[in-house]
């Protein structure tokens, strides 16, 4: 049995997009940093994620596998953030699940899709 690609590239793009909009509601909206400027928070926190995107969403394996490189980035702010921070565990947690599923849907879309 065979697993057709699209499904990893739609969890990669769950993760993706959702990964996306936390970062922007947590650093605006829900806990907003009361020691440096917003603007500042989400210009280092959503960045890097905003590179592989184009690539990404024409399905390019070689962006695909870039954007499961940044993930890791995420996977260990929100471990970190997780065991520091109390007050911020479940945005944390949402953080590394998010990160994951966009890890693992990129790594098996790529693998699935690589030549």
């Amino acid at each position: 049995m065979k697993i057709n690609p699209i499904y990893y590239y739609r969890l990669a793009l769950a993760g993706f997009f959702g990964l996306f909009v936390l970062l922007m509601l947590w650093n605006t909206v829900l806990a907003p940093s009361t020691h440096f400027p917003v603007a500042l928070v989400l210009l280092v926190a959503v960045t890097p994620l905003l590179l592989p995107m184009r690539g990404l969403l024409d399905r390019k394996p070689r962006s695909c596998a870039w954007a499961a490189y940044v993930s890791l980035i995420y996977f260990l702010h929100g471990s970190a953030e997780a065991y520091v921070n109390a007050d911020e565990r479940l945005y944390a947690s949402l953080e590394v699940l998010l990160s994951l599923m966009l890890f693992f849907g990129s790594a098996f879309y790529v693998r699935l899709v690589g030549k």
